[in-house]
């Protein structure tokens, strides 16, 4: 099996390493990720500039581009062989519920959507992970990504990637299948006047996780409510974001 493994945090970042490794027994593991951090970049792809892709090491390659550029490139060139599989992670942080209309970790998986075996991205969720800057720190979240796929992927409909994050607890709890939950509004902007006498701001932190119990599926639990309890989080996601449901209801209204 060819794996291709892509980030958002960057090709030196400790959750891409711990991951490489810990996937190299599946078969040949190959890395491709931006130069450095590129979070938040969800499925962005550079078209002002060009692309340089940069051996660094065996099988390591860094890219000045985003995460999807990375996948985008490996796929469709990069290479003389192609990929099986697409692990995206390990991510430092969570990404639950809204996070995955911003996420670079979810967007280089959502790149590799047409792989034969789903994309997966993957997440450490908890309130340290951004403080952690060892391999050693991701081993128990990399080993169950190993033990996941070895066992074998489920099939999923064209189109869709698993969304997975995986609790920063001593202990887990198993897994569940869940759906992609809700955050309230994002915290207020913050301003500042820097050195200089601009005035600057920062983006607001991500709001709480609320519950809708009017899109609350009755035989499953929200990916926040997953991670909160000790369990892995597994979700499903596809590209065609239509709200079907609606179409005939709206072709209506506007005729």
């Amino acid at each position: 099996m060819n794996i291709l493994i892509a980030n958002d945090d960057g090709v030196f970042a400790p959750g891409i390493q711990a991951l490489a490794q810990a996937l190299k027994p599946l078969g040949r593991v190959v890395v491709v990720a931006p130069e450095s951090e590129r979070s938040g970049f969800s499925s962005a792809l550079t078209l002002d500039r060009p692309l340089r892709p940069i051996p660094i090491a065996q099988d390591v390659w860094a890219v000045n581009g985003t995460p999807a550029d990375c996948v985008y490139l490996s796929m469709n060139g990069l290479f003389d062989f192609e990929f099986d599989l697409v692990v995206s992670g390990i991510n430092s942080g969570a990404n639950l519920g809204d996070d995955v209309l911003y996420s670079g970790t979810v967007g280089a998986a959502f790149e590799g959507r047409l792989m034969k075996q789903p994309a997966i991205a993957v997440s450490l969720a908890g309130s340290n992970v951004r403080s952690y800057e060892h391999a050693d720190d991701y081993a128990v979240a990399a080993q169950w990504v190993h033990d996941f796929i070895a066992r074998g992927l489920p099939q999923l409909p064209p189109r869709h990637i698993l969304n997975i994050n995986i609790p920063d607890v001593p202990e887990l709890m198993g897994e569940k299948i869940t759906y992609q939950g809700l955050r309230a509004q994002s915290k207020p902007i913050t301003s500042h006047v820097d050195p200089r006498g601009r005035q600057v701001y920062w983006i607001g932190l991500a709001g709480e996780a609320v519950t809708d119990p009017k899109r609350t599926p009755s035989h499953a639990q929200s990916d926040f409510f997953a991670v909160a309890n000790g369990y892995v989080s597994i979700t499903p996601i596809q590209m065609d974001a239509t709200n079907y449901a609606i179409l005939e209801d709206l072709q209506k209204s506007l005729s």
